[in-house]
């Protein structure tokens, strides 16, 4: 398609890496939908951010847990933004433990929200991109997901089917017109990575080769460029953005 409709959605998108996507995105021409599941205060906050620097987009709640969330916020965007042809899998939920003593319940959860809800989100999305014959997919993973770490046997597991998700999709729509690519960020200061102690960035720092922890906009550059046409024959591709940790 020589000029495709530039609607995306980024899920997770009000805070943190999220965020920062979708304003990378809306500075590269994108309509951005904004989804949230609780806090549509940060959410408006990011979309006020985008239309000050002369973007456009919505904010819709998603919670990507809900099928019926998830079709009622894709009509939603469909009708205010139009026929929607990106995507950032962005959402995700961890909580580090030993396996020995890891809850089920929280482990059913990691596996929930970063992966079925992946899945979800991904089957409401291509259902446009399909009619479109054109699309991007992105899938933030984790560098964790390459190098395994002790006490994220769970996110690990989580992230890591994301890889393989995005490997199969890539072959199996890339005739359609649609990409399907992955990133898997290093240590970003994040929400997600508040908990940890600074006994335990010093050894992330440590082990990363450039010395320090990712800034939010690195990791956005990456998405943007996977889903603008200057990616269009990057495919099925697992990107590290770490500063060299799983090199």
């Amino acid at each position: 398609m020589s000029d495709p409709e530039k609607v995306a959605v980024v899920t997770g998108g009000s805070r943190g890496i999220g965020r920062a996507c979708a304003e990378a995105l809306a500075a590269g021409g994108w309509r951005v939908a904004i989804g949230y599941r609780t806090s549509d205060t940060d959410a408006k906050e990011a979309l006020e951010a985008i239309e000050r620097a002369g973007g456009a987009g919505a904010v819709v709640r998603l919670d990507t847990l809900d099928e019926g969330s998830v079709r009622e916020a894709f009509a939603r965007i469909v009708e205010e933004l139009g026929p929607v042809t990106g995507l950032v899998n962005n959402a995700g939920f961890s909580q580090d433990g030993l396996l020995l003593k890891y809850p089920m319940d929280v482990f059913d959860r990691t596996m929930d929200t970063n992966v079925r809800g992946a899945f979800l989100v991904t089957q409401a999305a291509l259902r446009t991109m399909l009619r479109a014959r054109w699309g991007r997919i992105v899938n933030v993973s984790s560098a964790v997901a390459l190098r395994g770490n002790a006490g994220q046997t769970a996110y690990a597991a989580s992230k890591s089917a994301l890889v393989g998700f995005t490997r199969s999709l890539a072959r199996e729509v890339g005739a359609k017109g649609i990409t399907v690519n992955a990133v898997c960020p290093g240590l970003v200061d994040t929400d997600m990575t508040s908990h940890l102690t600074e006994q335990a960035r010093a050894f992330y720092v440590d082990q990363t080769p450039l010395g320090r922890t990712a800034r939010l906009e690195e990791v956005a550059a990456v998405v943007r460029f996977l889903m603008s046409e200057e990616a269009s024959y990057v495919n099925g591709a697992v990107i590290p953005v770490d500063g060299g940790l799983t090199a």
